[in-house]
């Protein structure tokens, strides 16, 4: 079974040479590289990684773009992108075109960024994106979900990844999942999928997280398996890659062996059309 892991982010060190715009601290204190990655991968039998540029660094794609034009097999990427810079729309006809790009990630979590699904500052991002084939990663809380689907309806073309189930921030337990309904609601929008990612930092067990289960099979219900994504957020996980692995493909009865392969990896690839390796 094909292993591909739906987010994680690797970033430098906040230098002279390439500052942070310091809005948020970083997942640890040490920066995470591709080198380290790898080794990471290699040990827990992760075949592939989407990597997402970490918002502590701003809008930077370089480190993520380098190692999926080294890595080509191992790596690809969702970028950044800053809508409100000029001549940022024009970019997205030519998006994919860098090696290693499948799309774009945007973060809605935080009180600066919430303003941008209401001001009408994305009003030009969704049709662009849409025209351009490029799919988006969204990060928006359980709360706010519905200020994003009128978009979705909106634009059928274009394919949104809901991250980390739309857990809100630093909630755990009950209160992450209160929302749950709100994001299972958007399941008849056949243009959007979610990714099961993180999660481990939700629950308030140990491993195997028996709390989360439940959770996860409302999700499976409304969904299917086509429409989740597996992904770890690795640099924040608070077990082993290899247990975050086992989560799915041991610790969850109900999900038989097709099941698996697409949310482990097959659904991910075929949504962001990133190519699969020959059998």
């Amino acid at each position: 079974m094909m292993i591909a892991d739906a987010q994680v982010h690797i970033w430098g060190a906040d230098t002279p040479e390439r500052p942070w715009p310091k809005r948020h601290s970083p997942h640890r204190p040490v920066a995470l590289g591709k080198d380290e990655l790898l080794r990471a991968m290699d040990d827990a039998g992760v075949n592939r990684v989407i990597i997402v540029p970490p918002g502590w660094e701003g809008e930077r794609n370089d480190l993520a773009l380098e190692a999926a034009q080294l890595h080509p097999d191992r790596f690809a990427v969702m970028g950044r992108l800053d809508p409100e810079r000029p001549g940022a729309m024009e970019e997205l006809a030519d998006w994919r075109k860098s090696q290693g790009m499948l799309g774009i990630r945007l973060t809605f979590h935080t009180e600066w960024q919430r303003p941008l699904l209401t001001n009408g500052k994305l009003d030009l991002f969704w049709p662009a994106a849409e025209r351009a084939g490029v799919p988006v990663m969204v990060l928006v809380p359980h709360q706010m979900l519905h200020l994003l689907e009128p978009i979705v309806a909106r634009h059928p073309g274009l394919r949104f990844t809901m991250d980390h189930l739309s857990v809100p921030s630093k909630t755990r337990g009950h209160e992450a999942f209160a929302g749950l309904d709100h994001l299972l609601a958007l399941a008849r929008y056949p243009n959007l999928a979610v990714k099961a990612s993180g999660l481990p930092s939700y629950s308030v067990e140990a491993y195997p997280y028996r709390d989360l289960q439940p959770h996860l099979r409302r999700v499976y219900d409304a969904f299917g398996p086509q429409r989740i994504f597996w992904g770890t957020d690795y640099s924040r996980l608070p077990c082993s890659y290899r247990q975050a692995i086992t989560l799915f493909t041991e610790e969850q009865p109900w999900l038989n062996e097709n099941d698996k392969e697409w949310i482990m990896g097959r659904g991910l690839c075929e949504w962001l059309g990133w190519p699969l390796p020959a059998a």
